[in-house]
């Protein structure tokens, strides 16, 4: 079955000036959601992401920056790979997810499996 990377984009600003009270109500329904689908059986993997840009590294005399753009506000905040007939049921098994509710992005990405070599 093919794989999907659900990528988390948000400004992480929003969530420190939320309430405790609603930051774990958030939380919780993010939980809810990964449960959902982990017990559902396709859910392979995912994490949540630090709060931060990260690091970039680009071209041939590479030197690791902050990034991935500096003007922009949103970061990957988090991902999961999922398992999906298609594009079409992977973006139907992400409409009910509570990112799109707290204002974030997602964005999908279909996963081309690398050859093996023995």
């Amino acid at each position: 079955m093919p794989q999907f990377i659900v990528l988390l984009y948000d400004d992480p600003t929003h969530w420190k000036e939320m309430p405790p009270s609603e930051l774990q109500a958030a939380f919780g329904k993010y939980g809810a959601w990964g449960k959902k689908g982990r017990q559902s059986g396709y859910i392979v993997a995912g994490n949540k992401l630090y709060d931060d840009s990260g690091k970039v590294l680009r071209g041939k005399n590479t030197v690791a920056t902050d990034g991935p753009y500096s003007e922009t506000k949103e970061v990957l905040g988090g991902y999961y790979i999922l398992e999906a007939a298609s594009y079409e049921d992977a973006v139907r098994l992400c409409l009910d997810h509570p990112h799109l509710e707290f204002g974030g992005t997602i964005g999908l990405r279909q996963i081309e499996p690398m050859p093996t070599t023995s």
